[in-house]
């Protein structure tokens, strides 16, 4: 490993802003971006991954922003082994205080055959040249071999041993199809550390994806063969079937510190804090039985489960809600509260807002403390989450909803877009589509509808409802949220906070032959 490196040490290296938004309806605009890479850098993580710069305009932008918000975090950007593609990754991150150009190329029989038509010589060439270029303008490298795990071994080791002469400091190993066993996946990255002669250079890395559901077991076993760098997304978010999770990651070192004897430096009480940041903003919701973050992680029904949990926690639970930042729904505030509490009570639940998005969360407060007998936690965060859309073209004021089985469903809504008030009455064939249409008639649009969702931010029929739209215009696809206890104001807000985003939407056109 490089000098003054940990052995113990398992740098974290979160992919969620670059692969993760590579999920079919998991794009985020540049706000979004800030949002999600203020938390990975407060959660303690290593590098943050913030895009692939040369795919947009909106890509660069975002990929430069976040490198010069940054400081604690090693920025990356991702580059194929091209001049044009590593030239503008540098010039994305230059604004990061640590800064790193990950460049990669296949090096699969299959991948190089049919999808780069290269030879393996001139394959290996561009290892060469790639590192070479990307060294001469950052001192960070990390060199990828695409399809790692299905590469003969030979030529493996030959790109390893090039790449790492080239400057590269850390060499990942991708599972790119997720198609490697744990114990295969271990056996290969033991074989790169005895016959690699120049590999105590370097740092190894792994970056498996979960077809066949074993990303987290693959990344684990690499571990313990060798590699300190786990590459990974919160919530498991990626293509197909995603990444290894943070999450279940950096849980399963601190909870099997017996059989796994290392250590990230992730704050693990933000893990619940990142994991609904992120599943609000892609709209992409958290499967409950999903391991460490799901709803019923820490959930127990049967009777028998009940009884031991009663008697000793650890008789069902082999860590604690608290450890992943879970604390139980507490009534915290009510209609009586002040500005003061309510102020107190966002700083505990890790929002630092400015006083003007203070005061319009607190107007809101107050409107559902007098509708909702009970304020959760849970329904401050959502309420705070729906108001923060970033640039607000369109303003949603009021809605009244008539339906019933008796009559056709008509929906008073009225808006605010650019400034100007508009009013109008529309049906439909339900409520939604009644308020949709209204929409539709007040600011004109052809986005297509791919994904109404709703779900209860707590228990109780005065519950607030958390409602995810998903709109589709010429490829581009965003994602809004909304939250009210009334479920159609909150349909409308979500559909209102999928357009402004839309409008703000940038042209992103994913280069060919992008993947990790």
């Amino acid at each position: 490993m490089t000098e003054c490196m940990d052995q113990n040490r398992i740098i974290i290296f979160d992919t969620t802003l670059r692969d993760g938004e590579q999920s079919p309806g998991a794009s985020m605009n540049l706000e979004e971006k800030l949002r999600v890479a203020a938390v990975l850098e407060e959660m303690g993580v290593d590098v943050i991954e913030a895009g692939f710069p040369i795919a947009s305009n909106g890509d660069f932008e975002a990929v430069n922003r976040v490198a010069g918000t940054v400081a604690r975090s090693t920025v990356c950007g991702l580059a194929r082994a091209t001049r044009a593609d590593i030239e503008r990754c540098a010039e994305a991150i230059a604004p990061a205080p640590m800064k790193r150009i990950h460049t990669f190329i296949s090096t699969s029989p299959l991948h190089m055959k049919y999808k780069l038509q290269m030879a393996p010589e001139r394959v290996l060439e561009a290892v060469t040249e790639s590192v070479a270029l990307a060294r001469n303008l950052v001192d960070d490298v990390e060199w990828s071999a695409e399809d790692g795990s299905r590469t003969d071994h030979d030529f493996l080791c030959r790109c390893v041993e090039a790449a790492i002469a080239a400057g590269a400091r850390t060499i990942n190993i991708p599972d790119t199809v997720g198609y490697a066993l744990p114990d295969e996946y271990a056996a290969l990255i033991a074989m790169l550390i005895d016959r690699v002669p120049n590999i105590d250079k370097a740092i190894l890395s792994v970056h498996c994806h979960n077809d066949l559901g074993l990303a987290v077991g693959n990344s684990l076993a690499a571990v313990r063969a060798g590699a300190r760098q786990v590459e990974c997304t919160i919530n498991g978010l990626g293509e197909r079937a995603g990444n290894a999770a943070l999450e279940e990651i950096v849980m399963a070192l601190r909870t099997r510190a017996d059989r796994l004897p290392y250590r990230s430096g992730i704050n693990t009480e933000l893990i619940t804090r990142a994991s609904r940041l992120v599943s609000g903003i892609t709209g992409i919701a958290v499967q409950p039985n999903k391991a460490i973050v799901g709803k019923n992680a820490f959930a127990h029904e049967s009777g028998i489960h009940q009884d031991g949990m009663l008697k000793h926690a650890q008789t069902y639970e082999i860590m604690t809600p608290e450890s992943v930042g879970l604390t139980r729904s507490t009534l915290v505030l009510g209609k009586h509260s002040g500005r003061a509490a309510f102020k107190a009570r966002l700083k505990d639940l890790g929002y630092a807002l400015g006083d003007n998005a203070v005061e319009e969360a607190f107007r809101r407060f107050k409107d559902l403390a007098d509708r909702k007998k009970d304020v959760f936690d849970e329904d401050i965060v959502a309420l705070v989450d729906d108001q923060a859309d970033g640039v607000r073209r369109i303003r949603f004021v009021s809605l009244e909803v008539l339906c019933g089985s008796k009559r056709a469903p008509a929906a008073d809504l009225e808006l605010e877009i650019d400034g100007a008030p508009g009013k109008v009455k529309a049906s439909g064939d339900g409520p939604v589509d009644a308020t949709f249409n209204a929409i539709h008639q007040l600011f004109p649009h052809d986005a297509n509808l791919q994904l109404f969702q709703v779900h209860a931010v707590t228990q109780g029929t005065d519950a607030q409802a958390e409602v995810t739209v998903r709109l589709e215009e010429d490829g581009k696809t965003v994602t809004g949220q909304g939250a009210d206890t009334d479920t159609l104001v909150a349909a409308a807000r979500a559909y209102v906070n999928a357009l402004n985003k839309l409008l703000v939407k940038r042209e992103k056109t994913a280069p060919k032959a992008l993947s990790a």
